[in-house]
């Protein structure tokens, strides 16, 4: 019975991946089709605009031309006239001579005869007729202003859509996840020449295989990438993946997405959990503070507001930046007396861990390390067998040390601007470094038997956190390279605070 419960919840664990993987291809193609019918709608836009863009210019060509055409059919018509009008000036001055002569030799007297000669003759030396140019000025033919278009034509003919480069194939296998940072690289499917750049696009999920449409991050975009690989550095790892696409483009326009690809980008990520802390300490989601007025000064302010029957909203001061409502003073009893202590909200089970604090410059005294839940409320980190911390105190006189049950290990190290915390649960070890220089500065050895929480102390000063964070690959060598050559737990045992 119990063996085919087992195997019916298989199925139906299985039936509803698979639903959930078929729903989401059904949303992915209802996008899709919507997409096809909006840049439809925006490529024929885009067509009609290109060309009565191309309309435009041959009208402009064509006036133009008509322009040329008048303006020469106007100058020749100009010369011609001008010269047609010389000519007739001239033969009706010719005529006129000529009639004039005519008479002349009528005349029988020799003495006006001789008269009438001599002024034919100077006449006819002075008439334009004589002087006058018989060649037209302008011939009639207009051939250098016809026009062949059977080349632009052919140009013409030949218009078609713009060559779209092919879609890049994204390598998982060359791909790299380190280090906060991620390496994706691509190829094309064959040499494309006229590639300008590329484009990547990412986004994070918590979903793994295909992309989600529905409640989903919307996509980061990264342009003007030259080469066929790109590094995003100083991530934050705060979701299990992150989706991958990228798409080639020329001169003129862009090609399609690659398949997109899912990466793993899993790390711890956790809040301060404000429920926890002592009442001298305000917390607000990665920020911790020392609080000498206990929440009081705070809880007058919020009291004030609903005795005037306004929003009992805490100011700004007490809100977090996250989703958790700032906690009442009574029930924030976890830590009380001198255990200024506050825990971290998600639990370690296993695997390894990394985060990163740093303290504030006036900080009098801090601690940074992991302990079990059944930490007492009196508990301070470092003085019981359920919890282990590296300490600084800057009080009075200044000190820097590991601590695990009641035990001291004076630490002859400067103490970092910022504390790396290193956990393997399953390999027993709990280990600090200069996050800077990744130098090791203190390691304990143990078995957890139980899940640890991260845990942090303060007194006159604050603390802030780097959560979301992937192991250095300089802490995974360093831990190969130190391991079982450093401190360890049970050498604390041996030494008195």
């Amino acid at each position: 019975m119990d063996s085919q419960k087992e195997a019916l919840q298989r199925i139906i664990s299985t039936l509803a991946n698979k639903n959930d993987e078929i729903q989401n291809f059904i949303d992915t193609l209802n996008q899709t089709l919507k997409g096809v019918q909006e840049n439809s709608s925006n490529i024929l836009s885009e067509l009609d605009e290109e060309f009565d863009s191309l309309y435009s210019i041959l009208d402009e060509v064509k006036e133009s031309m008509i322009n040329s055409i008048k303006q020469e059919q106007a100058r020749k018509s100009q010369e011609l006239q001008s010269q047609l009008s010389q000519c007739n000036n001239a033969l009706e001055n010719s005529e006129e001579l000529l009639e004039f002569a005519t008479r002349s030799l009528d005349i029988k007297e020799p003495e006006e005869f001789s008269k009438a000669a001599r002024q034919i003759k100077d006449r006819v030396t002075m008439a334009s007729a004589f002087r006058l140019s018989l060649k037209p000025k302008v011939s009639d033919n207009m051939t250098h202003l016809m026009v062949d278009f059977s080349q632009e034509r052919q140009i013409l003919q030949t218009l078609k859509f713009l060559p779209v480069p092919k879609a890049p194939e994204i390598d998982p296998v060359e791909c790299l996840v380190a280090d906060n940072s991620v390496t994706v690289a691509w190829r094309m499917p064959e040499e494309d020449n006229k590639i300008d750049h590329f484009i990547l696009e990412y986004r994070k999920t918590n979903f793994d295989g295909l992309p989600r449409v529905k409640d989903e991050r919307c996509w980061e975009i990264i342009d003007n990438i030259k080469g066929t690989e790109y590094t995003l550095s100083g991530l934050k790892f705060d979701s299990k993946y992150m989706n991958f696409r990228v798409r080639a483009c020329n001169k003129a326009v862009a090609g399609e997405y690659s398949d997109p690809v899912t990466l793993e980008t899993k790390a711890l990520n956790f809040s301060l959990d404000n429920s926890s802390s002592h009442l001298n300490l305000r917390v607000e989601d990665t920020c911790v503070e020392w609080d000498p007025t206990g929440g009081k000064g705070q809880e007058s302010k919020i009291k004030g507001k609903e005795n005037k029957g306004r929003s009992g909203t805490p100011s700004p001061k007490r809100t977090s930046t996250g989703s958790r409502p700032p906690a009442v003073r009574g029930s924030r009893d976890r830590f009380t007396g001198e255990s200024y202590t506050v825990l971290g909200d998600t639990a370690i089970e296993s695997g390894q861990h990394y985060w990163e604090v740093k303290a504030q410059k006036d900080c009098k005294s801090y601690s940074v390390g992991v302990a079990y839940k059944t930490l007492g409320k009196f508990d301070q980190l470092g003085k019981t067998n359920t919890s282990w911390c590296i300490h600084v105190n800057n009080w009075l006189q200044n000190t820097f040390a590991a601590k695990h049950n009641n035990k001291v290990k004076a630490l002859d190290v400067t103490v970092p601007e910022r504390i790396g915390v290193f956990c393997d649960f399953d390999g027993g070890q709990l280990s600090f470094y200069d996050a800077n220089s990744k130098q090791l500065l203190y390691s304990f050895k143990t078995k957890f038997t139980q899940p640890v929480l991260p845990g942090f102390m303060v007194w006159c000063g604050g603390l802030s956190l780097n959560t979301g964070m992937q192991v250095p690959s300089a802490v995974r060598t360093l831990q190969k390279s130190e391991n079982g050559m450093t401190g360890s737990a049970s050498s604390l045992n041996n030494i008195t605070q």
